[in-house]
Parts: structure tokens; C-alpha cells; sequence
């Protein structure tokens, strides 16, 4: 049986930003683990398509970009509802994060997620029975 491991944006950014090729490696390896089933939310595809379409020193073509989300979105998709922004919002105010970081975490949960893969939150930590990793430490 696998586990579910919820992958925020800035891993999968790095799958296709060729800026740091160690990274680029680890995050592709990431998303590739057959050990752990990645889990991503809407959030997480839009911010995607964002970054590497116009923030990247390379941006990506947008339908490449558009084809990269469609794979993404093979992996289960925590969609944003009503709840999940409402639980996001008791996030910030209980462990004082952002409201993006919060529903990052809350959708991880939803998901049935045991461990979040980021690079932006403190790894080791724990935030609502979800476990940070940094998959580049």
C-alpha cells in the first residue's frame, strides 16, 4: 500500500525550472515515486501554471505548460470548496501561517495526506496531524 504525499507548487516547479539542475532531478524523482501516491489541489495547479508561464528566468511555452498541468491533474486533485476555505481560515488564526499556507496544509489533510512536501514551511514540523518534509534536505 502507498502513501499519499501532498506536493505543493514549488516542488513541481522545480520539475521544470532547469535553473538548478540538482533540484530539477529531486523534484522529478518527487513526483515520480511510486512509494508515495502524490496528491495536489487546485491551488497548487494554478500556481503552477503560473510560476513556470511567467515567473520562470525561461518561461514555458503555455501549452506545454497547460499539458504539464493535465498531468498533474492525474493525481487525485483536493478541489477548493466552502469547507476547505473555512478550515484554511481556522489554520491561520490557530497556527498563525498565511491564508495560502493554510489551505496548502488544510488540503493535505483533506486529502488524506500524512506528509506535506514543501520547501516553504519549517521541515520536521508538524501542522494539523500532517507531517513537513523537505524532499531537498
Amino acid at each position: 500500500m502507498t502513501d499519499r504525499a501532498f506536493i505543493d507548487t514549488n516542488i513541481v516547479v522545480y520539475a521544470y525550472d532547469g535553473r538548478d539542475p540538482v533540484k530539477q532531478e529531486q523534484a522529478r524523482a518527487v513526483i515520480a515515486d511510486t512509494k508515495r501516491r502524490p496528491v495536489v489541489s487546485t491551488q497548487v495547479l494554478g500556481e503552477f501554471y503560473v510560476t513556470i508561464t511567467r515567473k520562470l528566468e525561461t518561461p514555458v511555452a503555455m501549452p506545454v505548460a497547460r499539458e504539464a498541468v493535465e498531468r498533474l491533474s492525474r493525481f487525485p486533485v483536493i478541489p477548493l470548496d466552502r469547507d476547505l476555505a473555512l478550515a484554511a481560515i481556522d489554520t491561520t488564526q490557530s497556527h498563525q501561517l498565511s491564508y495560502w499556507d493554510a489551505l496548502i496544509v488544510e488540503a493535505a489533510r483533506v486529502g488524506g495526506c500524512r506528509t506535506l512536501l514543501t520547501e516553504d514551511f519549517t521541515a520536521g514540523s508538524e501542522i494539523r496531524g500532517v507531517d513537513i518534509v523537505n524532499p531537498f534536505v
